[in-house]
């Protein structure tokens, strides 16, 4: 068996992207240990395929030379035969080098892909596109269907090509991205927080900026009609998030604010047990669709072309306008019209036809 270390993206969402990655590379006999930052790790933990997770506290955008030179040093001796490098930049590729992995695979990226053995040009996922089964993309609801924006590719292909599969004579089934949690686990969360068993998941966080951030508005109209119809509503994000979901509560009274309030463990569990959830295009919305849990992703500057929720049981919600996407922090033209004309009954009307599709018969 060949032993591998994966270098995780530093995002909640990236990193749920690439485990179709791990997935073929399981398939073909590779034990992967995956090194990422501790605010990844639970998703990592919580990936088919991935058989030890190591924990590494860098700090962001910090090149803490010492720090990753301890850590790959035990490394050494582990037998790790080749490494697979998902970020760009040239930090990301200091550990397996110093913990002298023999083949260290990634994009050629920063400074010309130095410390890399292998690297990967960026059209390779349109070649791997060519000789693979087509992934899926959640039902998308577009005012006008134009071609991929920017360039920017399926980031479920852009890591799966890393595999090296486009060589193969035959079509490649490049699975869908998917998470597990085990049942128990699930239901002992979901009963320590207090929800009862019918009840949706708001997402109004969005680590980029607010023109990927639905109104907190309209997350209350829809929080008001999910009760109408029997469901409890709990609110989940960063503490960051707390304000908006303390609005969100105000609002729709009877609705939880668990923003900040859960581990990000804590936080992937109670999705695992929700009935439903609706989120910004963010890392807890890629968590839940790859739970196989009914999901409405709600896009305004970003393309849900580039960043797909895994499509299990998702769809995703974007207008298309004509300045969109921007891929802006903030609207520059200050309308947020992307995001602001996305009434709740059409995110509703959505969400209540992927539940009742994923409900047993």
């Amino acid at each position: 068996m060949t032993r591998v270390l994966l270098i995780a993206p530093q995002w909640i969402g990236d990193a749920v992207m690439a485990q179709p990655l791990v997935a073929l590379l399981a398939a073909r006999g590779e034990q992967i240990s995956a090194l990422g930052l501790p605010g990844v790790a639970p998703v990592l933990r919580a990936m088919p395929g991935v058989s030890e997770v190591i924990e590494a506290p860098f700090a962001h955008g910090q090149l803490d030379f010492a720090l990753r030179r301890r850590i790959a040093k035990p490394l050494r001796g582990a037998g790790f035969q080749r490494a697979y490098i998902l970020g760009n930049n040239l930090k990301s590729r200091l550990v397996p080098w110093l913990a002298r992995i023999p083949q260290r695979i990634g994009y050629t990226g920063e400074a010309r892909g130095l410390l890399l053995t292998d690297r990967v040009e960026a059209d390779e996922p349109a070649r791997l596109r060519a000789v693979s089964e087509p992934m899926a993309l959640s039902p998308v609801s577009c005012r006008v269907p134009r071609p991929q924006s920017q360039g920017r590719p399926d980031m479920r292909l852009h890591y799966a090509a890393l595999a090296k599969v486009d060589g193969a004579s035959s079509p490649v089934s490049i699975p869908e991205p998917t998470l597990h949690i085990s049942p128990d686990e699930a239901e002992a969360v979901r009963r320590r927080f207090g929800l009862p068993p019918r009840w949706i998941a708001l997402c109004p966080g969005a680590e980029y900026g607010p023109a990927k951030q639905w109104p907190v508005a309209h997350y209350a109209a829809l929080a008001i009609q999910a009760r109408q119809a029997g469901y409890a509503v709990a609110v989940l994000g960063a503490p960051r998030d707390a304000a908006a979901g303390a609005e969100i509560a105000t609002q729709a009274p009877g609705s939880v604010n668990l923003c900040g309030a859960t581990r990000l463990a804590d936080a992937i569990a109670l999705l695992a047990s929700c009935s439903g959830a609706v989120s910004n295009d963010s890392g807890l919305m890629h968590v839940a669709a790859a739970l196989q849990r009914p999901t409405v992703g709600v896009y305004g500057s970003t393309d849900p072309r580039h960043t797909p929720p895994a499509a299990h049981h998702s769809a995703t919600l974007w207008l298309h306008l004509d300045c969109s996407p921007c891929f802006q922090r903030t609207c520059p033209l200050g309308h947020l019209g992307c995001l602001n004309h996305i009434t709740p009954d059409a995110v509703w009307c959505e969400l209540a036809r992927l539940m009742s599709a994923a409900a047993p018969h």
